[in-house]
């Protein structure tokens, strides 16, 4: 147990680089808390369990989990998974679902089943990335337009007919000149920074917030803003005894499943994007299973929904110049203050600007100059990596892997039997 447990070790580096994370702990607040409260209504239970989750489990996750960058909270994904649950159970059923994939995961982790994720071919890998990147960028569409979201069937199908109802219904310039906007001021700061040798560094994203939402103040642009917080954070969850227990039982794998695979993956691509950072420790995978267990099951005990790790959110952490787990940590307690403290402050970020950062997020992850590295290789890499991203894309996370890792096995053997 002892490699599973909090040790000072996770925080090498932390006494020389606190403001890094803390800077990075901030950004990513400000970037998960419309998040938080959008997720959460989606779902069905309410803007609060969004913040719960974001609250407990994001802290529980950077604490207990085995990354150094990763950035927990309610996802997308798990989103897709939990809204017809709790369209046909409830939201109560959560509290048994949440309770029981959280031990699931936690009891992979301690099976070490995390080692698992490095079967993943690269390729495989690669499509994933282009096609989460894809997902979150395609996912800010109703916020860069300021408009409601569309059923679609699928993330793009969602897109198309968000984008066609903006079109018909006239598009919100005032909305779409602020993602510009901020999609300006967080490529080019670096460089202006860089040029002029500002000293303070100031993650460009947590720059482009600042300056975009104080001109929106100041022109006072009407469009969507985030909005007043909930006050009532904690609440007893309840839970109806009516419910078979059996019938809990397919849901509950399902979100297990998303959850372990979310957030090895995630993981996995925060060590990426960070392996070069002085004080990079590579992610531990059966302890990172076994953190997200403890923060999906008492997140859950208290109103909240399962997590996982959080690939827009962990890109903000790792791009903003986080250092250790303490960044993760940080964001969790900045939503906490933030509901009680900052929401006057908070309340006037467009949601515009929020859209248009992961957007700009999702662009760095994707990393095009990987891809077309990768496109230049093998046929069969090239043509798994674009299955896959196709598959994530137009269906979901879990079959994209599943699907371009088998096919990745079978042309490799239909490969090696025409070369004999």
């Amino acid at each position: 147990m002892r490699n599973f447990l909090p040790s000072k070790d996770d925080y090498l580096g932390f006494k020389s680089n606190w403001r890094k994370d803390l800077i990075a702990g901030i950004t990513v607040g400000i970037v998960a808390l419309p998040l938080a409260l959008a997720f959460g209504i989606t779902t069905g239970t309410g803007a609060t369990s969004g913040l719960i989750t974001a609250v407990i489990a994001g802290f529980l996750a950077a604490i207990f989990g085995g990354s150094n960058y990763q950035v927990s909270g309610p996802t997308g994904a798990m989103t897709v998974v939990l809204v017809p649950i709790v369209a046909k159970y409830g939201s109560s059923a959560l509290v048994p679902l949440g309770v029981g994939a959280g031990i699931l995961v936690l009891v992979a982790g301690l099976l070490k089943a995390g080692a698992l994720i490095n079967r993943v071919p690269w390729p495989v890998m690669e499509g994933f990335t282009l096609g989460i990147a894809l997902v979150i960028a395609l996912q800010q569409i109703p916020g860069a337009l300021a408009v409601s979201s569309k059923p679609g069937g699928s993330t793009l199908g969602t897109a198309l007919k968000t984008i066609s109802s903006a079109i018909d219904s006239g598009v919100n310039w005032k909305a779409l000149s602020i993602v510009i906007l901020t999609l300006v001021v967080k490529f080019s700061y670096p460089k202006i920074a860089e040029k002029f040798g500002f000293k303070l560094h100031i993650p460009a994203s947590f720059t482009a917030i600042f300056v975009v939402t104080f001109l929106a103040f100041v022109l006072h642009l009407d469009i969507p803003k985030v909005g007043d917080l909930p006050k009532n954070v904690f609440k007893i969850s309840e839970f109806q005894s009516n419910i078979s227990f059996l019938s809990l039982i397919i849901p509950m794998i399902e979100i297990a499943l998303l959850a372990a695979i979310e957030s090895l993956l995630s993981a996995r691509l925060a060590d990426g994007m960070a392996h070069h950072k002085e004080t990079f420790k590579p992610y531990q995978p059966n302890r990172e299973l076994f953190g997200q267990g403890i923060a999906s099951s008492v997140s859950s005990l208290f109103g909240g929904l399962p997590a996982t790790g959080a690939i827009a959110r962990t890109g903000v952490n790792v791009r903003s110049g986080a250092t250790t787990r303490a960044s993760a940590a940080i964001h969790s307690l900045f939503l906490l203050a933030a509901i009680f403290l900052l929401n006057p402050i908070i309340s006037q970020i467009p949601a515009a600007t929020l859209a248009g950062i992961l957007i700009g997020t999702s662009y760095r992850i994707a990393r095009p100059s990987a891809i077309r590295e990768a496109l230049a290789t093998t046929k069969l890499d090239a043509a798994t990596l674009l299955i896959t991203a196709a598959i994530v894309l137009v269906i979901d996370l879990i079959w994209g892997i599943a699907i371009g890792t088998a096919l990745y096995f079978l042309f490799s053997r239909i490969k090696v039997a025409r070369n004999k």
